[in-house]
């Protein structure tokens, strides 16, 4: 059956209605973990350096919040599988918070590893640069994994996922589960380091 100039204009509608809250949600979270990042700057300052490989309280603290976020959308996809909305919306709104607040405590934790006072003659290629790098690349990967979870409650929020639809939202809850174990891994190292 052919489809109508109607039915493809309320089609392309709902595209665009989803790209523009998808576009709101990523700039809201985007600005809420950097709020964040900045309110803890703010209140904490930065831990005194010298010269040496520490951990980040701010790492301490996010890490269960990671374990939250996996548990969450784990939560979500089992309701998604039952057919229960509200429950899934709910368990995908408490995944985006837990992203929120794990990448904005990140961000604070990263600027606490720079000293507070840097000269070109002084760049390092030690083990702070290395572990700084490690703990970056994993914070910009989970920026991808918050907008993935960004996209995921749009469509969510939108009716898209279903019991027998959830591909989207599964492989969402299993990119959130690799970065926690990645960060664990990055925990390991940094363990190792301190000692």
């Amino acid at each position: 059956m052919p489809v109508t100039s109607s039915a493809s204009s309320r089609h392309a509608a709902s595209a665009g209605r989803a790209a523009l809250l998808f576009l709101l949600l990523a700039l809201g979270v985007c600005g809420l973990s950097w709020g964040l990042a900045m309110m803890l700057m703010r209140i904490f300052g930065r831990t005194p350096t010298r010269g040496e490989v520490f951990f980040p309280a701010a790492f301490a603290v996010s890490t269960p919040v990671l374990f939250a976020g996996s548990v969450t959308l784990h939560l979500a996809l089992r309701a998604i599988r039952q057919e229960q909305q509200a429950l899934f919306q709910k368990w995908l709104l408490a995944s985006l918070g837990c992203a929120v607040f794990f990448v904005g405590a990140q961000l604070y934790g990263l600027w606490t590893l720079f000293p507070s006072i840097r000269h070109p003659g002084e760049a390092e290629t030690g083990v702070t640069a290395f572990v700084f790098t490690l703990a970056a690349l994993h914070v910009a990967h989970f920026f991808v994994a918050t907008l993935f979870v960004c996209f995921v409650t749009v469509r969510g929020f939108m009716a898209r996922y279903d019991h027998e639809y959830f591909w989207g939202v599964k492989v969402c809850a299993w990119f959130w589960h690799g970065l926690g174990l990645i960060w664990v891994a990055i925990l390991a190292v940094f363990t190792i380091v301190i000692r």
